[in-house]
């Protein structure tokens, strides 16, 4: 089982909106056939597996990081073919809590007659698949709150300046770790600040999307992100009833996807599950200040990452990472604990839930 979580790291970011998944084929104490899922669209990591494992397959042990589909997507569903193959038992870390899914897999390959069991390395599975798995859960995207702070939790001067607090090698790590994602989402703020493109290392060869909140669409159709939006998908978030700006933004290949609300800010819980409905099953949220201290008063995220530099800012009104209306108790934060040690210039929270 470690091999086939090993296997799956090898899609990240290449699967999208697809979980990551690795198997292996054992028959007789030796590796008779393995695989990954490399690419959306592309085949599954058992039906490569099977592929190579050929005729010795029949009587082995199928070890897999995710429970065998059972549905029909892009590719055939992979459950009949493992039961076809004369695959003796599978192994799976972890049933697959997306609906199309869940149990229905391990069902048909026990109807067949194959022995399965589930759990083995649950947690390592669950770690590679966290996007996933919440989006699966939750019907939202697993959302990550992404800053780049000074030691005392400043992101910009009084106006505006945040050029460049992080070092080149950290903002390299941003985009790299904008790939592991379906999109990246900030506010209008930042976009008009900043002009930025938002897009991740060159690599990636799947969509990425690029999302705004923009709720009096004040985006410039002279903006690099509009101009870019015939290359890369670029979404603004908006509200009231279509505008003859709106129309133009349409006309340059911008999607525009309007609130149900006429004035105010643009209601998050909503949004997330609009653009889980599109097809977006993780995003990283990059601010600004505002934006972030959004997210963190709804609760709306599931991990933060957090890319400091070795400097003070000082000064009453730098922006702070999260912003927002003051709290009224020590009671209203949010409890953290550390994930993993990146090593890669940043470091990862997770809300204590």
């Amino acid at each position: 089982m470690r091999r086939a979580v090993e296997l799956a790291a090898r899609g990240l970011g290449e699967t999208n909106p697809n979980p990551v998944v690795g198997c292996v084929i054992v028959r007789k104490g030796r590796v008779v056939g393995e695989g990954f899922h490399a690419r959306a669209g592309g085949p599954h990591a058992e039906a490569v597996a099977l592929e190579r494992a050929g005729a010795r397959a029949r009587g082995a042990t199928l070890y897999v990081n995710l429970e065998p589909c059972a549905h029909s997507g892009r590719t055939p569903p992979c459950a009949p073919q493992v039961a076809a193959s004369g695959v003796r038992r599978v192994v799976a870390a972890l049933r697959d809590p997306n609906p199309a899914v869940s149990g229905r897999g391990l069902a048909l390959l026990r109807r067949a007659g194959v022995r399965t069991e589930v759990g083995v390395l649950a947690d390592e599975a669950r770690g590679i698949n966290e996007r996933f798995l919440v989006a699966a859960r939750m019907w939202r995207p697993f959302v990550l709150l992404k800053a780049a702070v000074t030691l005392d939790g400043r992101i910009a001067t009084p106006r505006g300046e945040s050029k460049w607090i992080t070092s080149p090698a950290q903002r390299r790590e941003a985009r790299r770790l904008r790939r592991l994602h379906d999109g990246v989402l900030v506010g209008i703020g930042t976009v008009l600040a900043d002009d930025p493109l938002l897009l991740p290392e060159p690599r990636v060869r799947r969509p990425f999307h690029r999302v705004v909140l923009d709720s009096r669409l004040r985006i410039s159709p002279a903006s690099r992100l509009v101009a870019s939006a015939r290359a890369a998908p670029l979404w603004v978030v908006t509200q009231g009833q279509p505008t003859a700006k709106q129309r133009q933004l349409e006309a340059l290949g911008v999607t525009a996807i309007n609130a149900p609300v006429s004035h105010g800010p643009i209601p998050l819980p909503w949004a997330m599950r609009e653009l889980r409905a599109r097809g977006l099953w993780s995003l990283m949220v990059e601010g600004g200040s505002e934006v972030l201290g959004a997210f963190l008063r709804e609760e709306l995220f599931d991990q933060v990452a957090l890319f400091r530099a070795p400097v003070l800012l000082g000064g009453r009104s730098s922006l702070s990472a999260f912003g927002g209306p003051d709290p009224n108790r020590i009671g209203d934060a949010v409890r953290m604990f550390p994930g993993p040690n990146t090593g890669k210039g940043f470091e990862l929270w997770y809300p204590l839930r």
